[in-house]
């Protein structure tokens, strides 16, 4: 049987920090032995590389797409850049690849052919989240997005709002960024006084916002979060 690389997850800086600031430089060493590169938008990934030090070095590589729109006969197609021995670097668009997000979808794909993964070091929005928060870091969950339509998200909120008074157990939620602002705002309504709120906006970026508030505290000090990237946590 030929041999067949490795894969590797090669995690992006959050927002627009040079990669040195967030990126072990071990890291971005790496990525100058790669040729073939999976990335969720090809023209970031290209914008990524270029500032990690492959400025000049850019178009002699090759790059797939994997994204939301990517069908799965195109991600089976995939198998085959292993070929021969050939190493490739997943990247997604900011922090961690394959952690909500689809590059999911090529790990599951090595896993089946016995391609070994091998994970990078960088920057998590959500674990970075939960260590500032002040809420429950020994029992939690990662709960996603959760619906866009105002009567079904505050029933999944009242939901997960129930199960982490149960449970004791951090929930954590991410949104498209603009809708942040409908969801800390349904998040007012249906959530009780009680319950702990930590919103977490631009982590890693010089204006970044962390703060862990009661939910009755926050209906004192209404912000708006805007299009920032944000993590939503919560612990009843």
């Amino acid at each position: 049987m030929a041999e067949k690389g490795k894969l590797y997850l090669i995690p992006s800086p959050l927002g627009e920090n040079d990669p040195s600031e967030v990126i072990p430089l071990p890291v971005l060493k790496s990525l100058e032995g790669f040729r073939t590169f999976v990335v969720e938008e090809v023209r970031t990934a290209r914008r990524y590389l270029s500032k990690a030090g492959l400025k000049g070095k850019i178009d002699g590589l090759e790059f797939f797409e994997l994204n939301e729109h990517t069908e799965a006969a195109t991600v089976e197609s995939y198998l085959k850049l292993f070929n021969d021995g050939n190493d490739v670097a997943l990247i997604s668009e900011a922090g961690l690849p394959a952690v909500a997000d689809p590059g999911a979808q090529l790990v599951a794909l090595a896993h089946r052919h016995g391609i070994e993964v091998i994970p990078a070091v960088g920057p998590s929005s959500l674990m970075m989240s939960l260590m500032a928060s002040g809420l429950n870091g020994q029992s939690f969950a990662f709960c996603g997005y959760i619906p866009a339509k105002t009567d079904e998200r505050k029933s999944k909120l009242k939901l997960l709002e129930k199960v982490s008074g149960q449970l004791k157990q951090t929930q954590i939620i991410i949104e498209t960024p603009y809708r942040n602002d409908s969801l800390f705002k349904d998040m007012l309504s249906t959530c009780s006084p009680s319950t702990r709120l930590c919103i977490a906006a631009n982590i890693t970026m010089p204006d970044a916002y962390i703060k862990t508030k009661t939910i009755a505290q926050w209906k004192k000090e209404v912000i708006t979060i805007g299009k920032r990237p944000c993590v939503f946590l919560i612990l009843a």
